[in-house]
């Protein structure tokens, strides 16, 4: 992998980007992508979409999600603790403890999430999971007053953006959800060779899917492409207490997952799976047996309907602050998209028969 693409996904991932704070993200994106997109706009929206051969009839849509779970400030209480909500969804155990930023009209200020030590916790409390309106960010101010100087109700709040190189080309940070998807179909952009491209390609990092998958609606509606593919991360099953027989197996380190079930268009599906073993790119099979909760789940839908595929990277503590995914996975996932896109035929049908 080339240094210059690896640093994009550590500019990815330690850059803020909470669901409806997305700004900060697509300006990182929109910088990697000029040099080789033949257009790069931002819908009303926030989805930013990087385009190549864009005046081809036939359409392909790229989409990966630049938004990541993160907290919002609610409350500022007398002493000057901070009571914050979810944006999109935690395990509020994983928060106990963490260092956090708010990021406030000033710029960003330093905190810590606090619950009462387990020493003053009755027997009730320590059987009990704690809720986030149980918790409350400590930023060291004195009182209210103090505190609002430096944020206010509506500001985001993000854990660590830090990054961590693991062995065997496995790398941990949070928000691969899905910084991975952003990273794969921009590379994948990047990756296709200009002599075999017959259609426009729009690679599209789609905003607020945590939230209800709402920015792959309105950019799939706007572009209305005959093909979509999206990249988003799928639930590695290779840890302890995870029930192969109910989750699958799946593997980090052995591909991406090609999703298949009713969510998809399998004459597409099966067009990925032959490029895979054309190209000699490892993959992985995962069954989705209903709607996805990724923006495949709009593109599939949108108008008159789209022709639709997912392509997941294996993840490992899911929606936690230190999900692992393997950059072996996120490059043969950019390469298999590339690949495909340059033997599609603009003639090509993915209706039913």
């Amino acid at each position: 992998m080339e240094e210059r693409s690896k640093a994009f996904f550590y500019q990815l991932v330690q850059t803020p980007s909470p669901s409806g704070y997305e700004e900060k993200i697509q300006k990182v994106v929109r910088e990697y992508v000029s040099d080789f997109a033949d257009e790069v706009r931002v819908d009303v929206h926030g989805n930013l979409i990087a385009t190549r051969n864009p005046s081809a009839p036939f359409c392909v849509m790229l989409a990966g999600h630049c938004d990541q779970i993160a907290l919002e400030v609610n409350y500022v209480d007398s002493d000057g603790f901070i009571y914050v909500l979810p944006i999109g969804g935690w395990d509020p155990q994983t928060l106990v403890g963490v260092r956090v930023t708010i990021w406030g009209a000033n710029g960003p200020v330093d905190g810590v999430i606090g619950r009462k030590a387990i020493h003053l916790l009755t027997e009730d409390e320590r059987k009990k999971v704690p809720k986030v309106t149980d918790l409350w960010v400590d930023i060291g101010a004195q009182n209210k007053e103090e505190a609002e100087t430096y944020v206010s109700v509506g500001d985001a709040v993000t854990i660590p953006l830090d990054c961590r190189e693991l062995l065997n080309d496995r790398v941990a940070a949070p928000a691969t959800d899905d910084k991975s998807g952003v990273w794969v179909v921009m590379e994948a952009l990047r990756r296709i060779d200009a002599s075999k491209l017959k259609v426009a390609v729009h690679a599209v990092s789609t905003v607020q899917e945590e939230v209800g998958l709402r920015g792959a609606r309105t950019s799939s509606f706007g572009l209305d492409p005959d093909v979509g593919i999206a990249v988003d991360v799928t639930h590695a099953t290779d840890t302890p207490t995870v029930d192969k027989k109910i989750c699958g197996d799946i593997q980090l380190g052995n591909g991406p997952a090609i999703g298949k079930g009713p969510n998809m268009n399998m004459r597409l599906v099966n067009d990925l799976v032959k490029i895979a073993k054309e190209n000699e790119i490892r993959y992985q099979m995962c069954a989705e047996n209903r709607i996805t909760g990724t923006d495949a789940a709009m593109i599939q839908v949108a108008r008159a309907g789209v022709a639709t595929a997912l392509i997941s990277i294996p993840n490992r503590y899911m929606h936690t602050p230190v999900e692992v995914v393997s950059w072996k996975d996120m490059d043969a996932a950019a390469d298999l998209i590339a690949r495909y896109i340059e033997s599609l035929d603009p003639e090509v049908s993915y209706i039913p028969q």
